[in-house]
Formats: C-alpha cells, structure tokens, sequence
C-alpha cells in the first residue's frame, strides 16, 4: 500500500479541545476514586469537589474554543449520534450530585457519582475513536487508552490529599501499570496501521519521551507508597497526573494528522487504476 505524501496535523482542535480531555479525564479518575473512599469511611470531601472543578474546567475549555460560544445549547440536540453530546448530558447530573454530596453529604449519592464519572470519561474516550479522519484518534486502543489514563491520573492526584495512603497508592499503580500496557498496545495498532510518519513522529519526539520517561518514573515512586513512603506517594502521584496531561496534548494537537488519500494499487498504463480511495475527513463529535 502507498500513501500520498499528504497527510497534515488537523487544525481544528487546539490546546482548549485538549484541555477538556485533561480535565475531563483528571477529574472523572479523582471523583471514582473519591467517592469509593468517601465509601470506605474516608473524609473526601476536598477531593470530590477537586474532581468537580476539573470536570467544569475542560467544559468550559471547549466552550471557549467553540467559535461562536452562544451556540453551545446545539451539542444537547444530537444524542443519537454524538458522543460530545452524551457527555454533555451526563455533566449535568454528574454536577448535581457531587455538589448535592459535598453539601449535604448524603452517602446514597456517592454510587451515582461514580456511575456518573465512568459514563463521562468512556464518553470522552469514545468522542476521539468517533473522529475517523485521524488515525491517531480513531485506533481502537484509543478508548481504554483515554480511561486508564483518566483514571491513573485522577487517582494520583488523590495521593496529594494525604488519604491512607497504602490501598489507594497501590489503586493508582494498578491504574498506572494498565496504562503502560495499554500505551504499548496502542503504538503497536499504530504501526500495523500504517500511520502518519507525522504521527509516529510526534510521539517519539524528545518531548514525548520526556513524558513517557515522567510515567515511567512515576511507576517505582507509587510501589514505595505501598511501604509508608510518604514523598514518594505525592511526587509519584504528581507525575502520573502530569505526565498524562502532557501525552493527552500531545495526541489532541501534535499527533493528529489525517492520513491523506490512499491508494491501494499504484496505476499502470493499459490496467485501469483503482477506486479504492480513503479520503480524509474533518473530526467528528
């Protein structure tokens, strides 16, 4: 198979389209995990409304990048087909029952909570598998990709606030080990794929290994949490957190390039030449 060397970065979605995947992913990941130890008999309340405002945050990104903001009521109007908007509809009572927990601290709203979070993150996951023109996006290991980053991220955030910290530095290594494997089943699909040289490219670049190292690093640093170690459950926290915030821009605005139209069998004078084109599209909610 030949590709056209036409393959560009899409423009359309930028550092505030990341942002939402960031927050979003941030904040799902800290409300599960605050909620299971609000269950457990833990004092959450600081961390859910963490997770709450990291939630807001990234929707208030997108609506930002929205070009005209006033029109944003449309994403609720598309359910059937759109994964942007089912994720707008679960934020409404994702918002209402955590602020109804942090308030009146009602426990039968913690299992909604999480309910609730798991919806909005797959959500997220699958608005980038929706996006067909981006071979980047669209791999299949993109969604448990984007959901065990959310939740690797969001559980060493909750590190930070200092909450026993054996059984839930041992949750967010569990968390950080899928991801490393999720993330090397993703670059595979990516090569056998035959993605974008721009794609490939921007995930090895020197920026990304650094990240890629950040998460790595963060992996030793959490397995000491489980001894009682408590700087290396908060530094190893903040790099799980972190280094996932900066792959998930790295895949929303430098990785994402359209593949170009391709071409299956390479014309011959006097055999006809083949139909079989992929024409890149724009990314889809």
């Amino acid at each position: 198979m030949r590709q056209i060397a036409t393959a560009r970065r899409q423009g359309f979605w930028d550092l505030r389209a990341a942002g939402n995947f960031i927050g979003g992913g941030t904040g799902t990941g800290l409300l599960m995990v605050s909620a299971a130890a609000a269950l457990a008999g833990h004092d959450a309340t600081i961390p859910l409304a963490a997770g709450l405002c990291f939630v807001m945050a990234g929707l208030s990104l997108v609506w930002l990048e929205i070009g005209k903001p006033w029109r944003a009521l449309n994403v609720f109007f598309h359910p059937q087909t759109s994964w942007m908007t089912r994720e707008g509809i679960i934020a409404g009572p994702l918002a209402a029952a955590t602020a109804g927990y942090v308030v009146l601290r009602l426990p039968l709203l913690l299992p909604a909570i999480m309910i609730l979070a798991a919806g909005f993150l797959y959500c997220q996951a699958r608005i980038l598998k929706a996006s067909r023109g981006i071979p980047a996006w669209k791999q299949p290991e993109i969604v448990p990709l984007i959901i065990v980053t959310g939740l690797a991220e969001g559980t060493g955030l909750f590190l930070l606030a200092g909450t026993a910290f054996a059984p839930w530095a041992a949750l967010a290594l569990a968390a950080g080990l899928a991801r490393e494997g999720v993330w090397w089943t993703y670059r595979r699909g990516l090569l056998a794929a035959k993605a974008p040289a721009g794609t490939l490219q921007a995930l090895d670049s020197p920026s990304a290994r650094a990240l890629r190292m950040a998460q790595l690093a963060a992996l030793p640093l959490l397995a000491a949490a489980l001894f009682g170690v408590t700087p290396a459950a908060a530094l190893g926290g903040l790099l799980a957190a972190a280094s996932g915030w900066g792959i998930k821009a790295v895949l929303v605005t430098r990785a994402a390039f359209t593949r170009g139209p391709l071409i299956t069998h390479t014309p011959v004078r006097g055999r006809g030449i083949s139909r079989d084109v992929e024409v890149s599209t724009h990314p889809s909610n």
